[in-house]
């Protein structure tokens, strides 16, 4: 009889340490989720962010062109303006 008392007892202190286990890997796994969500979401913004980035990035470098254009322009503007005055001189 305590033979087979003590072997109960084995097999339950074994099953609660299993059980125990089990939930302290649940209990990690949530938090690893909650993290990987996090991290997730994180990237979705770092994503938007780069995005946005980069269409600004555009509209600056199209801007830049045009200024370019214009400047060149306004170059040649001069030196036909320059070229009249000492035509007139």
């Amino acid at each position: 009889m305590f033979y087979y008392k003590h072997l109960y007892e084995k097999t339950y202190e074994e099953r609660m340490q299993l059980k125990n286990a089990l939930n302290d890997a649940e209990i990690l796994i949530k938090k690893y989720q909650i993290q990987l969500q996090r991290a997730l979401g994180n990237l979705e913004l770092l994503d938007d962010e780069i995005s946005k980035l980069k269409n600004d990035l555009k509209a600056v470098k199209n801007r830049n062109s045009q200024l370019r254009v214009e400047n060149d322009q306004l170059k040649r503007r001069i030196r036909e303006l320059e070229n009249k005055i000492e035509a007139l001189l």
